[in-house]
């Protein structure tokens, strides 16, 4: 069973130091996909924009700069508020959001007791996964001999073995 911790919230798109329009938001964390946070902007289009993008740095951009590329995070103050800015950058354009800090850190801390930092693989089923594919079949018998048997005989086999 996975689980769905999410969180509606109003961010900021910042399109100049003076000037910011509110832009509704949804936070989503999946435990069928722990290393990521899922972020929906429903900017007034008939469908929401869509950005995914790792937890680990949404966890770490709360308290300090980091990422490159396509998602930069990172904290500060604005008129007095902390809040967290996120850079996105795509082939569509930027954009410049700000979050509430306290919000945003208040959800990731509901993800990361859901998803412990660490524990994200286990919640993939990979070692379950790798087990059943490794484990020896029963009933096959004489097809796992012909399988496992080396597909170019050498030239001291006896009868073409």
């Amino acid at each position: 069973m996975h689980s769905v911790v999410e969180r509606e919230l109003e961010l900021k798109l910042v399109l100049s130091p003076e000037r910011a329009i509110p832009v509704p938001a949804r936070l989503t964390y999946r435990t069928d996909d722990p290393y990521a946070v899922h972020i929906a902007f429903h900017i007034g289009s008939e469908h929401p924009v869509h950005w995914t993008f790792a937890r680990e740095l949404l966890v770490e951009g709360v308290f300090r700069a980091c990422g490159h590329g396509d998602v930069r995070v990172w904290p500060t103050k604005v008129e007095g508020r902390s809040v967290v800015l996120m850079a996105l950058s795509s082939p569509d354009g930027d954009a410049l959001l700000e979050a509430p800090a306290a919000a945003v850190s208040a959800w990731l801390e509901r993800t990361l007791r859901v998803v412990p930092p660490g524990s994200e693989g286990e919640q993939l089923g990979i070692d379950d996964g790798l087990a059943e594919l490794l484990a020896p079949a029963s009933g096959r018998g004489r097809v796992d001999e012909l399988w496992l048997r080396d597909p170019w005989p050498s030239d001291e086999s006896k009868d073409g073995e």
